[in-house]
């Protein structure tokens, strides 16, 4: 239910910020997408702390009723008419705030509610969960603000919504038998927590690799908030409805990719490397597409080439770290996921603003492709040299200075 309300309200409110901010649309629309997930760049360090030292389903708890409180406030602002787009940069600041608290806490609590062999399991079904959400949510939401009048006011009713769907959570967190979790000890607070994390993921090529990979996808190519309003409104000419439809679209291609993560007994980093490779050639081409039915047909094939490697990049980063670091590790993957995005969200406005919406996915496609094969490259040339037997460094040389041959 709150996954549902959280994809309704992301619909409304790109919908609210291009009825405040007619003509410039774009530039506002990365703002507004920036200060949500800047809090992920600044404070998930600290989250991750947080997610290791204190019960997580306590925690979970007040993160939610932190995102619901926002959420009612822009409702009733838009309702009444007094909305301003500052009031959106502002209350969506303090809904990323919440979030970046919530995030780590999410992702590592579901090693808690699960056995360690059903964790690839339990990874693909929370996102099932989640997208199942995401088909539902965002045609749910244009048919509502259309309904209402497609004005500033019809979105204020969505995103009350979306603060009323809070309650599912916490009271599911509320009522868990918490006997049954299978919950790590606290971290004990000493100095040095953050820095042990991140020393623990720098020691791990592999890690680094999915993380880097996570970076320029997330950073560059999962700006379908602002991507798909703009083809929308800037390209197709289309209205609240079809906008909303093509996060719908998105959906039935993620939500089958992640069922299909959710069969996996294993997970490897060459799956992370290939989904996200393919995921971003696919962008470019939603780029190209010549009309709306064109571009939404290959909404379906993007969002499953983006579950698949957000999938498989979130279950290898928790199959493959120690429980008591999880939640820290976690909290680092979730800061360079969602992180990136206050920087790339107002360069791919910006490229909307200046080029044209097409090139907002033409160019994001094509820095998610660079990037992905910089660092597949860069890792396979640090496991060649930690693999070269140390006597064979040189080995030219070393013939040559045993047979008397010069330096």
């Amino acid at each position: 239910m709150s996954n549902t309300g959280t994809w309704m309200q992301r619909v409304a409110q790109d919908w609210l910020v291009l009825e405040l901010t007619v003509g410039s649309g774009a530039t506002a629309l990365g703002i507004t997408t920036g200060l949500q997930f800047l809090p992920f760049l600044l404070l998930t360090p600290l989250a991750g702390l947080v997610a290791d030292r204190v019960p997580k389903h306590r925690l979970l708890q007040l993160t939610n009723l932190g995102m619901a409180l926002p959420a009612a406030v822009l409702g009733v602002l838009a309702v009444s008419g007094a909305a301003e787009v500052w009031h959106v940069y502002l209350l969506a600041l303090v809904l990323g705030v919440a979030a970046a608290f919530d995030a780590p806490a999410r992702q590592s609590f579901v090693s808690e509610l699960v056995d360690p062999v059903d964790l690839t399991n339990a990874v693909g079904l929370n996102s099932a969960s989640f997208n199942a959400a995401r088909l539902v949510g965002p045609g749910l939401a244009g048919f509502l603000i259309a309904g209402l009048g497609g004005g500033a006011v019809a979105t204020g009713w969505v995103i009350l919504l979306n603060a009323m769907s809070y309650a599912a959570p916490i009271w599911s967190l509320r009522t868990l038998d918490v006997s049954a979790l299978d919950s790590p000890e606290p971290m004990s607070r000493r100095r040095g927590a953050t820095r042990e994390g991140l020393a623990y993921v720098m020691a791990r090529p592999d890690l680094v690799l999915v993380l880097s990979i996570v970076f320029f996808a997330g950073t560059f190519g999962l700006n379908f908030q602002i991507t798909s309003a703009l083809m929308a409104t800037e390209v197709f000419g289309k209205g609240a409805e079809e906008f909303g439809l093509l996060g719908t679209f998105l959906a039935v291609g993620s939500l089958t990719g992640s069922l299909l993560a959710a069969r996996r007994e294993r997970v490897r980093h060459r799956m992370v490397v290939g989904g996200a490779l393919a995921f971003g050639a696919t962008v470019i081409a939603a780029g190209l597409m010549p009309s709306y039915l064109t571009f939404a047909l290959l909404a379906p094939v993007t969002g499953f080439l983006a579950l698949t490697f957000i999938t498989s990049a979130n279950a290898y980063m928790q199959l493959h770290t120690e429980a008591g670091v999880r939640g820290r590790v976690m909290a680092l993957y979730v800061m360079i996921f969602l992180g990136g995005t206050p920087l790339g969200a107002p360069i791919i406005g910006w490229i909307g603003e200046e080029y044209g919406a097409r090139w907002t996915l033409i160019g994001g496609g094509l820095l998610t492709v660079l990037g992905v094969g910089v660092s597949a490259m860069l890792y396979l040339a640090a496991q060649a040299r930690a693999e070269r037997p140390q006597g064979s460094v040189r080995p030219a040389v070393a013939h040559l200075a045993a047979a008397g041959g010069g330096e």
